[in-house]
Formats: C-alpha cells, sequence, structure tokens
C-alpha cells in the first residue's frame, strides 16, 4: 500500500477506498499521493484478496509540464511516457514532437540495477559501451555516443559523477532520442540522444527504507533511503540515500567498491519551490578486467571464459566525485515562471590501466599500463522565463532561457610501452611485474591545465497550438556558442595550434497533430554544436578535443497512449562530423557518420498483472565524406544495425504478492574498424528473476530475486568508437536483495 501511496506529482481530487467486511478496518475517504498514475497493477495487489477496492482520480490532469513535476507512470510505476526536455522542463511525450522515455525509481529497485548502464539496457535505443581503456560507462544513443560524463542532472550538464554514476541515488532514468541542441545546448556530447537523471525527494508519504544485497561471486551490499516531508502544508523536504557497496565480482580476482550519499532538501510554496541536492560518490576498481586491443591484428579473438581475468592484480581506478545542484522556480502569476539553477562537480581520477594488445589468435599479447592522475573541475547554471497566453484562437507556451557549462580538465599520465611491455596470454594469463614506465606527459603528483571548455547558449521557444491543441507547432533557435582550448600539461602554455571558437544558430521546429485523444503524430528537425570528439589514448595527440562537430536530425513518427498501453514508431536520420584514427595514429574530424533507421517502443499492461515493455531499433550507420573517400559507404564502428528488448512481469495469482520477471536483449554484429573488415559477432542474453512483497509487523518488506545471463552466453559485447578496445559482456550473475520499510 505504501508504494500505491508514494508517487511525487500524483493527485487525486477523488480517492474512496471501500474495505468490504472483515478483510480490513474501514478506511475514510482522503486525499493523498499515489505511486502509480494508472492504478491497474497495485490494485492487482488485492485483487486476490477478498478486499474490494475502488479507486476514482483523475492524476494526469495535475500534472503541470515545463516543469520539475515527474511524468506519471506506468507499468506498476516503472515507465513513465516523457521526461524532461532539457530547459523545457518535464513534458508529456504526447505533447512533443520529440521522442522521450523515463525509466523510474521502482524499475531501478525491481531490478536491483547498480549503475545507469544496468537502467537503460531496457531499451534498445541505447547501447551500453565502455570507455576508452577505462572503466568508463559510455552509452549510444541512435549510433552516437554520449559519454556518461554528459548526461545532465535535473537538467543541467556538468554534474553527474565521472565515469559510472550508482543508481541506487536516482528517481528518473530520462532517454530523450536525437539531436538536441536546443534543449541541452550545454551539453558536449550526445548527438544521438541524452539521458537526464532526476534526484530523489521527499514524498507526502513518510519513508525509512533500508535494505541488503548480494551479487555474485561476493559482493554484500547496504542501503539506506529516508524521506520526511515537513511544515503545515508538507511544503519542506528532505531525502537521505546511501550506499555502501564491495567484494568480488564473477570474474576471478576482480574487486569493486561503492561509496556514496546524497541529500536533496525542497521547498513547495504557493508559486515559490526550491531545491539543493548534494551528494558524494567513490567509486573504487582492483584487479579488474578491462578490454582487449585488438587494433594491431585483423581479426576479431575468440571469447575467453566469462569468469577468465586477462588483467593484471597492480590495475586499479579510483574515482571520487563531490557535486550539488541548486534550482528554484517562482511563478510571477498564473502564466509566467521564472526559473534557474546552478550546479557542478569536482572528480579526482587516479588509476593505474592495462589493456593486453593483442598479437595473434593464440590469445598471445603484450601488456604495458597507463597511470593517470585527472582533475576534473565543472560549473553550469541555466536561467530562464517561461509563460503562456492566447493570441485569437492560438494558444502559445514559450520559454525563453540562457544555459553555459564551463569545464576545466588537469590531466598527468605516465606510460610503459614498447619494449617496457611485458608478454601475456588473454586465456592463460599470469600475474606479472608492474612495467617500468618510459615516457610521461605533465607533472603526474600536481597536474596542470590541459584543456579547458566553454559551452553556452540562448534558447526562444513557442509552441503553438490551435484546435483545441490538437495541433501543436514547436518552433525555437538557440544561439550556440562552443570554445576549445588545449594547453601543454608539462608547461601550461596554450596550444594555439588546437584553438577552436564557433557559434551559430541552430534552428528547431517540430510538429504534433492529434487526430484522436491517444494519438499523436509527430515531425521535427533539430541540430546540435558541441566540441569534437577528444583523442583517445592510442592517439598521437591523446587528450586533444578535435574542433567542433555541428550535427542535424530530421525524424518522423508517431505515439500512442491508451491508458493501459502506450508506444512510439519513429523514423529518423542524423548527420554527424566523424573522428578517425589514421595511419599514423593520429586523431582527427576527417569524416562524416551519417545514421538513417526506425525505432519501435511499446509498453504497459495489456492484461490485469502481465506488464511488457518492448522496443526494437534498425540503423543504417553509414559512413560519408571521409579523407580520399577511403571509407565512403562503411558503415560505423561498433553499431548494430538492429537492436532487440523485451522485458515482462507476471504477477502469479496461486501466491499473492509474488511476481517474475524476465528481460531478453539481442545485438545485432558490429563492425570493429573502419575498413569494415573485423566483425563482432551478435548476442542475446536471457534475465530471469522474481520479486516478492509481504508485510512484517504491517510494514513492507520485499525480497528480490534476479539471475542475470542465465545461460552464462560468452560474447564481446561491444568496442570503442576508434576500434581499438574491444570489451567483453558480463557472465551469469546471481542478485539477490530485500527491502524492509519502517
Amino acid at each position: 500500500m505504501r508504494q500505491f501511496l508514494s508517487t511525487p506529482g500524483f493527485k487525486p481530487t477523488l480517492l474512496a477506498i471501500f474495505v468490504s467486511a472483515g478483510c480490513l478496518p474501514a478506511m475514510a475517504a482522503t486525499t493523498t499521493t499515489p505511486a502509480t498514475p494508472r492504478a491497474a497493477s497495485d490494485a492487482a495487489a488485492a485483487k486476490q484478496s477478498d478486499q474490494t477496492m475502488t479507486v476514482v482520480a483523475t492524476p494526469e490532469d495535475d500534472f503541470k509540464p515545463g516543469g520539475n513535476d515527474l511524468v506519471p507512470a506506468y507499468l506498476d510505476g516503472q515507465v513513465a511516457h516523457g521526461g524532461r526536455l532539457g530547459m523545457l522542463g518535464e513534458q508529456k511525450a504526447m505533447d512533443v514532437p520529440f521522442n522521450i522515455i523515463g525509466f523510474t525509481s521502482k524499475m531501478i529497485q525491481d531490478q536491483q540495477a547498480h549503475t545507469i548502464a544496468d537502467v537503460v539496457k531496457n531499451d534498445a535505443g541505447v547501447q551500453n559501451v565502455q570507455g576508452y581503456g577505462n572503466f568508463a560507462e559510455t552509452y549510444r544513443i541512435r549510433g552516437f555516443d554520449l559519454d556518461g560524463d554528459d548526461m545532465t542532472f535535473g537538467g543541467l550538464s556538468g554534474i553527474v559523477p565521472r565515469q559510472v554514476m550508482d543508481a541506487s541515488l536516482i528517481d528518473r532514468v530520462e532517454i530523450f532520442k536525437g539531436a538536441n541542441g536546443l534543449l541541452n545546448g550545454a551539453a558536449t556530447t550526445g548527438v544521438g540522444g541524452m539521458i537526464n537523471l532526476e534526484p530523489k525527494h521527499a514524498d507526502d508519504v513518510p519513508l525509512t527504507r533500508i535494505g541488503v544485497d548480494y551479487t555474485s561471486d561476493s559482493q554484500i551490499g547496504t542501503s539506506a533511503d529516508i524521506g520526511r516531508r515537513f511544515g503545515d502544508n508538507n511544503q519542506f523536504g528532505v531525502r537521505l540515500n546511501a550506499v555502501h557497496r564491495e567484494g568480488e565480482t564473477g570474474v576471478d580476482g576482480e574487486k569493486k567498491r561503492t561509496t556514496a550519499v546524497a541529500i536533496g532538501l525542497d521547498y513547495r510554496g504557493d508559486r515559490l519551490r526550491t531545491s539543493l541536492d548534494l551528494g558524494y560518490q567513490k567509486k573504487t576498481f582492483h584487479d579488474a578486467r578491462l578490454g582487449v586491443n585488438v587494433s594491431g591484428v585483423d581479426f576479431i579473438p575468440s571469447v575467453p571464459s566469462n569468469s577468465h581475468n586477462y588483467s593484471q592484480n597492480w590495475v586499479f581506478s579510483n574515482i571520487e566525485t563531490k557535486y550539488g545542484m541548486a534550482k528554484a522556480e517562482y511563478d510571477l502569476n498564473n502564466y509566467w515562471t521564472v526559473y534557474g539553477g546552478v550546479g557542478g562537480q569536482h572528480s579526482h581520477e587516479l588509476g593505474d590501466y592495462a589493456s593486453p594488445s593483442l598479437t595473434d589468435a593464440n590469445g598471445d599479447a603484450t601488456i604495458g599500463r597507463l597511470d593517470t592522475n585527472r582533475i576534473i573541475n565543472n560549473f553550469s547554471g541555466l536561467a530562464g522565463i517561461r509563460g503562456s497566453f492566447d493570441t485569437g484562437f492560438v494558444s502559445h507556451k514559450v520559454n525563453f532561457g540562457y544555459s553555459a557549462v564551463t569545464s576545466r580538465n588537469n590531466t598527468a599520465w605516465r606510460m610503459a610501452y614498447g619494449d617496457n611491455a611485458e608478454n601475456t596470454n588473454i586465456y592463460n594469463t599470469s600475474n606479472l611485474p608492474n612495467p617500468t614506465n618510459n615516457l610521461s606527459g605533465g607533472h603526474y603528483s600536481d597536474p596542470l591545465t590541459s584543456g579547458r571548455t566553454r559551452t553556452q547558449g540562448y534558447l526562444l521557444s513557442d509552441t503553438l497550438g490551435v484546435l483545441d491543441d490538437s495541433v501543436l507547432l514547436t518552433v525555437g533557435a538557440r544561439h550556440q556558442k562552443v570554445v576549445v582550448r588545449n594547453y601543454s600539461n608539462a608547461t601550461g602554455a596554450e596550444d594555439v595550434s588546437t584553438r577552436y571558437t564557433d557559434s551559430r544558430w541552430m534552428p528547431t521546429y517540430g510538429i504534433v497533430y492529434k487526430p484522436w485523444q491517444s494519438i499523436s503524430l509527430y515531425a521535427n528537425h533539430t541540430e546540435s554544436l558541441q566540441p569534437g570528439d577528444a583523442a583517445p589514448n592510442t592517439a598521437t595527440n591523446y587528450g586533444a578535443t578535435t574542433g567542433i562537430a555541428h550535427s542535424r536530425q530530421n525524424e518522423v513518427g508517431i505515439k500512442a497512449d491508451f491508458d493501459r498501453v502506450g508506444g512510439s514508431l519513429a523514423l529518423f536520420e542524423i548527420k554527424k562530423p566523424a573522428g578517425i584514427l589514421d595511419s599514423n595514429n593520429y586523431y582527427s574530424m576527417s569524416g562524416e557518420q551519417r545514421n538513417r533507421g526506425i525505432e519501435l517502443n511499446v509498453f504497459g499492461e495489456p492484461v490485469l498483472g502481465f506488464r511488457l515493455n518492448g522496443s526494437a531499433t534498425w540503423i543504417d550507420p553509414n559512413m560519408t565524406k571521409t579523407e580520399d573517400g577511403a571509407y565512403d559507404g562503411k558503415d560505423a564502428i561498433g553499431v548494430p544495425r538492429y537492436n532487440y528488448v523485451l522485458s515482462a512481469e507476471y504477477d502469479i495469482k496461486q501466491l499473492e504478492g509474488l511476481t517474475a520477471t524476465a528481460l531478453l536483449n539481442h545485438s545485432g554484429s558490429q563492425w570493429a574498424d573502419s575498413a569494415n573488415t573485423k566483425k563482432i559477432d551478435s548476442f542475446t542474453t536471457l534475465d530471469l528473476g522474481v520479486r516478492y512483497r509481504t508485510k512484517i509487523n504491517q510494514n513492507d518488506m520485499v525480497w528480490r530475486v534476479g539471475v542475470d545471463n542465465v545461460t552464462n552466453e560468452k560474447y564481446w559485447s561491444n568496442i570503442d568508437g576508434t576500434g581499438t578496445y574491444l570489451y567483453q559482456g558480463e557472465g551469469r550473475t546471481l542478485k539477490v536483495g530485500v527491502t524492509y520499510d519502517f
């Protein structure tokens, strides 16, 4: 019942609960905050008993688009058909000419997701990719990379902790698909889409939840989630989340540790709404398996055993981040609202990385080392005013705003390569001494500034509605400016040859037509302007930002929302300047990647107690305008032509509170080099699980047991965008967790 009564932003106008005689004490009708706007799934928890529950509510009528109120959710509160559109705030997908979907904290809990990658695997349009020789989580949306560092937090760029973000601190994971320069202009990557993370704030119902979890081989975690509201009208809120998890994974000798805490404070007044979110996270990896460098061979090696570790016991990474965000909204009157926010982060990454460089099909390789000491300081902000008015029979929703993000990167490195590298084998690996460094860059103990970027822009948009808003035309433009400066990490002097500055107006326009209330037809054109890709650590210009990229997207599609089920179908084309390693290992933007594709999403509860979430993506990732036409017509590196995802949940009637779950992922083959001579095979994984909800002393207790990759499939999951590092997918993993609400 607690879950049913806890979704933010759902305030029913009438909630009448009738309890039949002999089941529970009679309850007076009340007004509260339920957890899922489509209450079918929560009613299923009571349908197997003798209770009679009737709910009459108008939850979505209370949702106010454009602000920070979260879009109501489907699927037992797991999936939301909508999310944050950057500076345009939270929006229902049916009302905007863009493609967006949100996954909630309930899905994070039910699937026992540890990081954001565990959440977004529920969408076929998002491909999980590891970093360039490190432990970073990177994502490909519509075939284009989005660095994990560039995800937005409450709509602000530059705040999310470096490389890997723990999912337990997050209320929503919202995926925007497509070029998003107008909406998220300050982001430095993400041409194919954007992932926005929403922090947790207190609900009207008090919450005290503790949890314990186990992940094979021997990771033990504990967590706490505490929320309270205070004041005569519950206007003050406090939400505290904390997690600690550590131990060995299913890879021999590999150890991971996470310590994270976040606090969210908020105020909800009649006109003023404010929030302050502060967080700390430290991620540690020891003896952890990285990728295999296949740039020196003309084949893809056989996949080693899932439990085999071809890393070394001196490999490690410590990533510590402090971050924060403050936001405010004030209603000038019933039609106009001013808003603003600032945020930032300070991250320190210290690591000793090593990936075997393959030399033959027997698995022989050499292994060196790369020591990295990196300090990152980001600051971002936004401010604006939004409002609504009518001109005759045309309604207007306008937004004028400014956003910017600045980043300073202090990086120093040391490495062992060439004659100093050790010999190893990826199938038969022994412990080796840490190689002696024979090359360095910068002051390792005290890194100097090696790069600065500043991205800023003004946004002006208007959504015009006619015919009772059955036709909605969105027109907008952003004047975007991007400044890139690179510096010598040895002397601090600027490298003027890699100085980049560019600015331009970027138009966006789109239209939504609703022939019926449950159907939306839409189309859009949008653009992005952002710093080019940073050169990978295999490039002679490692770390340098390679120019400025101007990207464009066109998209058409249809969306449906039938209350119990919803979905979308989209056709798109995106063009983006592409970075390529030349024969001298110099990385530059010397090509263009043109992705054309189709996306399908379906989700809902077609039968009471049976929930589905499915999606499919088909992409033609074509390279064009490459230097001397060398790779024209080839597929882009690491982009499968198709991906499928299907998840299902079934409430088992014979035992009240028991639910069976399944998640099937299938990825097509992908090319591992620009010439399309090396191919990674397709793969399929299946996750199965159960959860059981019961009560102890009138309080909710939920048990969750899941097995990821139940068939223990061996597969190469992805390769980085330069065709250098090949990464292995995770083997069979057991997850067990229990939460108890006081």
